[in-house]
């Protein structure tokens, strides 16, 4: 059993890990966070360089790169306890999958800016496909500020 969070690294996203980790501590299973990447899409048209091409493993470590950064900067020293996942492939299908694969109890996700209580295309996949209950995070909510700022420091 575990709590499975997707993560783009954008302040909402921030937002759903950190109460995920929350729920992970309260139920005393493992957090998972999730990161997916679409691979590039062939050559480009127009004549480009192919140096400028993306390959996957470019998406993937760009993608691993910011996951960690995120874990790192809101868990603090808790995020060694959460086991960090990418994988390629839309990012619904790869949240859905790994909490099948993983036994789920619950799937965290935040809500899109400027739509705090709307899903988005991804939250929609995930509601529909979910073996488990789904948490939406609204985005800007103040009982998911960041520690520092919950204490009265200034945001960065």
């Amino acid at each position: 059993m575990t709590v499975v969070v997707g993560v783009d690294g954008c302040p909402p996203s921030r937002s759903a890990l950190r109460l995920a980790a929350q729920e992970a501590r309260c139920r005393q299973v493992p957090l998972i966070a999730v990161s997916a990447y679409e691979p590039p899409l062939g050559k480009p048209a127009g004549g480009y360089p192919i140096g400028t091409l993306h390959t996957g493993d470019d998406e993937r470590a760009a993608t691993e790169s910011t996951l960690r950064d995120a874990v790192s900067k809101e868990l603090g020293d808790q995020a060694e306890q959460a086991d960090l996942r990418v994988s390629e492939g839309l990012a619904g299908h790869v949240i859905v999958e790994t909490a099948r694969q993983t036994h789920a109890q619950l799937i965290v996700l935040a809500t899109s800016p400027g739509k705090p209580m709307l899903p988005g295309t991804v939250s929609q996949y995930v509601l529909h496909k979910a073996e488990c209950p789904v948490m939406l995070v609204p985005s800007g909510s103040p009982a998911l500020q960041p520690a520092d700022q919950s204490k009265g420091e200034a945001p960065r």
